[in-house]
């Protein structure tokens, strides 16, 4: 073997090997690796708690909405009962008024008897915030009057509510149920008789 064979080989069994090369890229990566291992981990768990927080955000939306709706139909429910337990004295009153028709006599009980329930329905209405509207007499608003029927009038402006036949109400500012009304039309023009015409021709001839 020659000399410069022998340093070759010489050179070759002294190179490091790349296994153990403390530079190598292994011996580099693994810090890195064990770094993004962490930082995936840190991430799943703050994944996993965001979406913890979101499903428990989700229930309590929910049971707030349950709430709400319960609630709101308690409050249904009581609005009814009191309604319907202020309507009872008025049911009262009718069957008194209908005990007394039933017994006979003149019929002045019967008439006391609807004029306490009409008395106990409007006192009632009032409690309530509904008052009648006024109508006869004042000029057609459609916001406030339903025109049925119309009449020729000689007695009031065109466009006049001239009767009721329905009386409107109101709850506040708001119209409860407009006034069914007649309204209004001009009166026809008068025609002159034959005799009034025969006396214009001759004095214009």
């Amino acid at each position: 073997m020659s000399k410069r064979h022998k340093e070759d080989e010489t050179n070759k069994a002294a190179a490091p090997d790349a296994v153990g090369n403390p530079t190598a890229p292994d011996a580099i990566d693994g810090p890195r690796t064990d770094e993004l291992k962490d930082k995936l981990a840190a991430a799943e768990s703050e994944i996993a708690e965001l979406k913890d927080k979101y499903l428990r955000a989700l229930a309590e939306a929910e049971n707030s909405r349950k709430r709400m709706r319960h609630q709101s139909e308690e409050t249904v429910r009581f609005q009814r009962e009191s309604l319907l337990r202020d309507l009872l004295p008025i049911v009262d009153n009718l069957e008194r008024a209908v005990d007394a028709a039933r017994g006979g006599g003149n019929g002045k009980p019967i008439v006391e008897g609807v004029e306490m329930v009409l008395h106990a329905m409007r006192e009632y209405l009032r409690a309530q915030g509904v008052t009648p509207l006024s109508a006869v007499g004042q000029a057609f608003d459609p916001t406030r009057h339903e025109a049925i029927d119309a009449v020729p009038s000689d007695e009031h402006p065109p466009n006049t509510v001239v009767e009721e036949v329905h009386r409107g109400y109101q709850i506040g500012e708001r119209i409860l149920r407009p006034a069914r009304v007649t309204v209004s039309l001009p009166a026809p023009a008068r025609q002159r008789s034959d005799g009034e015409d025969g006396n214009s021709d001759v004095e214009n001839q």
